[in-house]
């Protein structure tokens, strides 16, 4: 499958994650879902409420979710995925991710490398909970382009 967001929804994420830095930030995809895509229209950010490790790890407690969900439903949109930082790593789901995502939805990661913001990438568990697969990150509003991963690929504004 294929993720396409908007750069001023990739830019939100990145901001979150300088915000948050030197913990994860964490946030939900809101959306809809086509035949073989998911259409980003908001990110919702929220607090991580992880309290042993947030520089490592993120937590999203049950009663956030079914809040943002409503929400997300009352105007006429799904939660399609989750974003979430990774601070002084590489923006690949850890083992960690793994073991607590779920199959059918994008998962962004932002590499927030020293406080910047480097690489934006998604990634969709497999059903059978294997591993993650890289799906195709496109900007929406710029004739569905890839979005480059790499140190020049975010937008530096705001750091």
């Amino acid at each position: 499958m294929s993720l396409f967001v908007a750069r001023e929804q990739v830019e939100r994420i990145a901001a979150e994650g300088r915000a948050a830095y030197p913990s994860e930030c964490c946030g939900f995809l809101l959306g809809v879902w086509s035949e073989d895509a998911k259409h980003v229209r908001d990110v919702r950010p929220v607090e991580n409420a992880r309290t042993d490790s947030p520089h490592n790890r993120y937590l999203i407690p049950p009663e956030t979710f079914l809040h943002v969900e409503k929400e997300a439903r009352e105007r006429g949109l799904e939660v399609v995925g989750f974003y979430h930082s990774h601070p002084d790593v590489e923006a690949r789901p850890s083992a960690f991710d793994r073991d607590h995502a779920w199959s059918g939805y994008s998962y962004v990661i932002v590499s927030v490398r020293g406080g910047t913001a480097r690489e934006t990438r998604s990634w969709e568990l497999r059903p059978d909970r294997s591993t993650f697969d890289e799906e195709g990150l496109f900007l929406a509003e710029e004739g569905n382009s890839p979005l480059r991963t790499g140190s020049d690929s975010l937008p530096r504004a705001s750091e």
